[in-house]
């Protein structure tokens, strides 16, 4: 991953904790070409639907500004299911289960360096308050699927849209 793309990484993570902290579970997007444009929906975790549509408004974003690196965060529940399988959820208000861990998953895109996937994960004090950790980029093979954040940014972003 590249300078540029670690930097934006960084960014939209910064954002996304801060909502965290305040008790905001946005999806964020910070897209980077002649110029470089945020977004964020705070619906995004109700549904599918509504999660595509934003991706897709923010696929419309990236082409009109000539994007060539973008980053997505979502907040969401990781359960991790023996012996290898991990599924998300929404994050929401309830306590989590045994092997469920918070965390903020992202994808990054870039033109030269291609596409990374990782997650911050994060845990919660007593009072609450979370304590984030540092971003972390898969480095062994994962196939994501068609609702892995940024799945559908991605395909609309490169032509790619299935109908």
């Amino acid at each position: 991953m590249n300078a540029g793309t670690v930097a934006l990484l960084f960014d939209v993570v910064r954002r996304l904790e801060k909502n965290i902290v305040a008790r905001e579970c946005p999806a964020i997007v910070a897209i980077a070409g002649d110029r470089k444009l945020v977004l964020s929906d705070y619906d995004y975790l109700r549904d599918s639907a509504t999660a595509m549509a934003f991706e897709s408004r923010a696929a419309g974003k990236a082409r009109e500004i000539g994007a060539t690196r973008w980053v997505l965060a979502v907040p969401q529940v990781w359960i991790f299911e023996p012996p290898t399988a991990i599924s998300v959820r929404a994050v929401s208000n309830h306590p989590l289960r045994e092997g469920e861990q918070e965390a903020i998953t992202w994808m990054s895109f870039d033109g030269e360096d291609g596409v990374d996937y990782g997650r911050v994960a994060y845990a919660r004090r007593p009072n609450g308050e979370p304590v984030f950790e540092e971003p972390e980029i898969f480095e062994v093979g994962i196939r994501p699927r068609e609702t892995m954040p940024g799945f559908a940014l991605l395909q609309e972003f490169l032509g790619e849209t299935r109908h």
